[in-house]
């Protein structure tokens, strides 16, 4: 099929977005050039790999396989568009954050970087509870094991790509399936349990985005192994609330620490105070100042 063009609002930098894809090396969703990404996306019945580049008029989407249809091509498009947030407006984050001072440097430096996340439900709960209380590193280590077990790959160009678990398969299993992969027994037992959930139909992001955002967090909150912080990240990262604010968030304690020259980590309350003054962008405030604890990988 011919490449094709999803046009983007100012601001947006590709590369900015690319550097944040590429700042682990276990990652293990997506391949990155410094001119591109490579995904594999499930269409319900079969793979296709999608490669994102840069094009002047905005994002140029390769499809490697030749029978994709008008139907799978607008489902592609959806996919990218809400993985990389392309129909947010930015000008209202713009202009808090030239009006604060923490935050402006960090814009300047980072301008036109989209909030980049999960589109599917079970990812982004499962990478969230993977994630809670461990290092970055052990998260990205847990995640790769878990994927290459229970996910599904096809190798083209002497590359392999994988795609996440799906919940239909996770639902089927023990928690002590996923303990040789030192999963501890309450995560492994939190996520078969969300799988089911999901297969059962009791728990499902179409339904979710009915409501209002306070609804929304309110049924994550009922999840087990579903706390504050990860509902917040959840809302942020897969519903991509532009104001969710994950106040118990390490990076962004330490990312605080850092620019207000602190000597110790804020307290949650005096994060919830700061925050304030980011009032309906506190997600967005969080992911640059996440991207601002990593140079240019």
């Amino acid at each position: 099929m011919t490449p094709f063009i999803i046009p983007v609002q100012e601001p947006f930098d590709f590369q900015q977005c690319l550097i944040f894809l590429k700042r682990s090396k276990q990652e293990v969703m997506h391949v990155t050039t410094d001119e591109s990404v490579r995904k594999l996306f499930y269409l319900g019945n079969r793979f296709v790999l999608v490669e994102l580049k840069w094009d002047p008029e905005g994002i140029e989407v390769l499809l490697f396989e030749q029978d994709v249809s008008e139907e799978e091509r607008i489902v592609i498009e959806r996919e990218v568009r809400d993985w990389l947030d392309l129909d947010r407006d930015l000008q209202p984050f713009e202009q808090l954050a030239q009006q604060d001072d923490v935050l402006r440097p960090i814009f300047e430096s980072y301008r036109g970087l989209r909030l980049i996340g999960f589109p599917d439900l079970f990812e982004a709960l499962t990478w969230a509870i993977i994630g809670q209380q461990i290092t970055l590193s052990f998260a990205y280590t847990l995640k790769r094991r878990f994927v290459e077990q229970y996910g599904e790959s096809q190798t083209i160009e002497g590359v392999t790509y994988w795609t996440f678990p799906r919940p239909e398969v996770i639902a089927t299993l023990e928690p002590e399936a996923l303990r040789p992969l030192q999963f501890s027994y309450r995560k492994a037992e939190y996520i078969c349990d969300i799988a089911r959930e999901i297969v059962e139909g009791t728990l499902s992001k179409m339904a979710l985005r009915q409501l209002p955002t306070e609804d929304i967090r309110k049924h994550l909150l009922q999840l087990r192994g579903v706390g504050e912080w990860t509902a917040d990240y959840v809302l942020m990262k897969c519903f991509q609330e532009p104001s969710a604010f994950p106040v118990a968030d390490a990076g962004l304690h330490q990312a605080l620490m850092y620019h207000l020259g602190l000597s110790r980590k804020p307290t949650q309350e005096e994060v919830k105070r700061y925050g304030a003054q980011w009032e309906g962008w506190g997600g967005y405030a969080t992911f640059y100042l996440w991207r601002s604890l990593y140079g240019n990988v």
